[in-house]
């Protein structure tokens, strides 16, 4: 069995994934073995529609599928909110046909949703190996200016031809390869939950995503120049990565840390050069920002760890609470998260104790483990850099001094215990800041 048919036993929304070059012609035989009878419609935009739409047209024509006109968005500035939504709601609820996604994270996730509140499954052919959202469960919507992630199920099928990937906008695919590279430190932070007894490790998942990514990882240049190859691999690490959330109903296979950033920078909106900033791209500084993190840990003493310190310092919920006003000032929308989030996640004193009992018991192990799991700082900035991604927070519009404000907010943004906890817990949080902003630091302010 392959890692692709075993990972398909186990997901909960696709049933069928089709990938390798030239396989776009395939799509009517996914698309009669999925829906045996049924009319398709297929969903584009104005670029999609060119490099992948009118081949999918023919396909499914000459297997004879019945299908409405494909329905195309004409807007130069397509993003996955609200008035698309309703824009694509209104055409396909008259329609009784099976939606047919063709293009990347916006035409899925807008299709996803609509698919998805009209009752119907869908199926998408991919044009960019651009995230690892394609085949994960829910869809990133923005509502009233703000990107929330809407519970909806992934395609029943999956179709990516990695001729059509490779040749992309070289930018989609930087976007992908920062995307995958964070399942790196992502897979730390779940050692580091595992360790600590927060959330354990599910073997088949993490082998689903773990299994091969340093590999796919291994050519960013390669990646760049649009090789078919190396970018199949890349779209085959990212649809992994899909069906490992998929397989356990959750993003902790693919997301740590690093996520944590973007995750903020969504709530702000962050756009650069008058574009918003891709979630890969926002992702990719956040991965520099999580190893960074995790070099700094591997530095610590945790062997001998002052646990009654910790405890002695670690504030109640009440004052907790207020610390989160304070950091958040002016900032409503962070204030209600970081209350809901850290609400979720903190831990009295006596829960405390266990936790950091249990990391300094597996920390002689644990480290080197996590050593052998993460890639060094600085090669991860080159491989970013090599890939075509931002490998600065500038290059995505953040200032030094933004980074160290959304650093500080990190350990509040999300329940999902990850490196930064640990950070918090021990009292290191004063000696990253200054490790990483201070003299000499990586992003010196």
């Amino acid at each position: 069995m392959t890692k692709i048919e075993s990972a398909l036993q186990r997901t909960t929304d696709t049933k069928d994934l089709i990938i390798g070059a030239g396989v776009v012609s395939r799509t009517a035989e996914m698309f009669t073995r999925l829906f045996p009878g049924q009319k398709a419609v297929i969903v584009a935009d104005r670029n999609t529609w060119e490099v992948a739409g009118k081949a999918v047209y023919n396909s499914l024509a000459g297997a004879s599928v019945q299908q409405e006109e494909p329905f195309i968005f004409m807007d130069e500035d397509l993003y996955a909110e609200w008035k698309y939504v309703e824009e694509l709601q209104a055409h396909l609820r008259g329609l009784n046909a099976i939606p047919v996604a063709v293009g990347s994270g916006v035409i899925n996730d807008l299709t996803k949703y609509v698919s998805h509140t009209l009752g119907r499954r869908y199926m998408c052919v991919g044009t960019a190996a651009s995230m690892d959202g394609y085949t994960a469960y829910g869809s990133s919507i923005t509502i009233n200016g703000n990107k929330q992630t809407v519970d909806c199920p992934a395609p029943y099928g999956f179709v990516m031809d990695s001729e059509i990937a490779a040749a992309a906008p070289k930018e989609l695919a930087a976007s992908g390869y920062a995307d995958l590279i964070a399942k790196i430190p992502a897979g730390a932070d779940w050692m580091l939950a595992d360790a600590t007894g927060n959330e354990p490790v599910d073997r088949f998942a993490w082998d689903v995503v773990q299994d091969g990514l340093h590999d796919a990882l291994g050519d960013p240049a390669a990646v760049f120049a649009g090789d078919i190859a190396k970018t199949e691999a890349l779209s085959e690490g990212l649809l992994m990565s899909g069906f490992a959330m998929q397989a356990i109903q959750s993003s902790r296979p693919a997301s740590g840390t690093e996520h944590q950033f973007s995750h903020c920078w969504d709530m702000e909106d962050l756009c650069f050069e008058g574009k918003h900033v891709s979630h890969g791209f926002k992702v990719g500084i956040g991965t520099l920002a999580s190893t960074a993190s995790l070099e700094y840990l591997l530095e610590q003493d945790i062997e001998n760890l002052d646990i009654d310190r910790c405890i002695a310092a670690w504030k109640s919920w009440e004052e907790q609470e207020k610390e989160i006003r304070n950091v958040f000032d002016g900032m409503p929308g962070h204030i209600a998260r970081g209350l809901k989030e850290s609400r979720e996640k903190y831990v009295d004193k006596t829960e405390l104790r266990r936790q950091l009992e249990s990391l300094k018991a597996a920390w002689p192990a644990l480290k080197e483990d996590i050593r052998k799991q993460i890639i060094p700082y600085a090669q991860v900035r080159e491989n970013l850099r090599l890939a075509g991604a931002p490998y600065e927070p500038e290059h995505i519009g953040v200032s030094r001094e933004r980074m160290r404000r959304t650093f500080s907010y990190i350990p509040y943004m999300r329940s999902r215990f990850a490196n930064i906890d640990i950070i918090y817990r021990c009292g290191f949080m004063p000696g990253l800041m200054e490790h990483l902003f201070g003299k000499n630091g990586i992003w010196e302010v």
